[in-house]
């Protein structure tokens, strides 16, 4: 059965995940902020600024319109990044199949959102603002993916996770193709405080890895097996953070969506945290910002958007919330807030597991 799909945000995972669902038959229309890159999805069926070198659809649509584009949709799904989420969905709280609760919502976005009651997962958040339709109802959709493999083919798993059941299978069926394995999945808030905080991990893994393999001193301190007991300990901080907040399932954590996530997130070359990190070892990245308000304020500087940024504010927030001990996350908001330099952390981080 054909599916009417709107994506909201064509960067390189809305783009990708516009592709696949396009490609099962289904009609499908991705939303861009850039009228430029509406243009050439349409024209010459690729989108080189955010996935080169892919082709996409004949079929895919694209529209620079948002309330156009979400009108009357069976589905949609959320891609804009977390900084601007807020913003999109309060823009569609007048769209008629939205406000009547007939258009099915999924999320791919990573991250918190900042509310005035504080950092706050991303489905919770956006069931205040949604109709009464959609409580308990919003799907949640991650795993251990890149948008330069998935686009190519390349097998990869994913999690649907929502509190309805009904809706979590849904997407599943609407994703899954011989190549993008789709499970689902009750522990929404599981799912997402390992997606959100994975990012954060990633950054501090990349700092490592830069000073790994370019060491900033003669004593060359890391290795691979320093690099996997970093993993294994963000793993703790990402379960600890989970439970706290409401995790219903501890083998999430285990799952695709946790530890899955979380390896390819910290190791795979097109991991743009993973990126950040290295390049604040390699190019001095925060040379220009004064501190972590100010990098995410002018995160636009930045060729390319990490994720675990902004992340790593709200994690350091609701770790105080929750009282938990979570040295990597608290370490890298230190570094990020120009307060210590990435060597010192990963010695006073390995110091603090005797």
């Amino acid at each position: 059965m054909r599916s009417t799909v709107a994506i909201l945000g064509a960067g390189a995972w809305g783009t990708t995940v516009a592709k696949v669902i396009a490609e099962k038959g289904n009609d499908v229309v991705v939303w861009c902020y850039e009228k430029e890159t509406a243009e050439e999805i349409n024209s010459r069926h690729t989108n080189e600024r955010f996935l080169p070198g892919v082709n996409l659809p004949l079929g895919l649509r694209a529209l620079n319109d948002m309330e156009q584009a979400v009108s009357g949709r069976e589905f949609l799904i959320l891609a804009v990044p977390s900084l601007f989420l807020l913003n999109t969905i309060k823009q569609l709280l007048m769209v008629p199949s939205i406000r009547e609760g007939r258009t099915t919502i999924g999320v791919i976005t990573k991250g918190f959102l900042e509310t005035a009651k504080g950092p706050r997962p991303i489905i919770e958040t956006l069931e205040d603002y949604l109709p009464g339709f959609y409580r308990k109802a919003l799907v949640y959709i991650a795993g251990p993916s890149h948008a330069e493999e998935v686009s190519r083919g390349k097998i990869t798993g994913l999690i649907s996770a929502s509190r309805s059941p009904k809706n979590a299978i849904r997407f599943r069926y609407l994703l899954k193709s011989s190549r993008l394995l789709v499970f689902a999945s009750l522990d929404v808030c599981g799912v997402q405080v390992a997606a959100a905080v994975k990012n954060v991990i990633a950054i501090a893994f990349g700092i490592m890895d830069a000073l790994k393999t370019n060491p900033s001193e003669p004593e060359e301190m890391f290795g691979d097996g320093t690099e996997s007991l970093l993993l294994a300990a963000g793993l703790n901080e990402i379960q600890a953070l989970g439970m706290a907040m409401g995790a219903t399932h501890p083998e999430t954590f285990s799952s695709i969506s946790g530890v899955g996530d979380l390896d390819v997130t910290c190791r795979s070359v097109f991991g743009r945290n993973r990126r950040f990190g290295r390049e604040i070892i390699e190019k001095n990245i925060l040379e220009p910002f004064k501190n972590l308000d100010d990098l995410i304020t002018r995160i636009g500087e930045i060729a390319y958007l990490p994720e675990g940024v902004a992340a790593t504010k709200y994690v350091k927030i609701l770790s105080e919330k929750y009282k938990l001990k979570m040295p990597i996350s608290i370490g890298l908001h230190r570094i990020l807030n120009r307060e210590i330099k990435p060597l010192d952390f990963l010695r006073d981080f390995l110091n603090s597991l005797d």
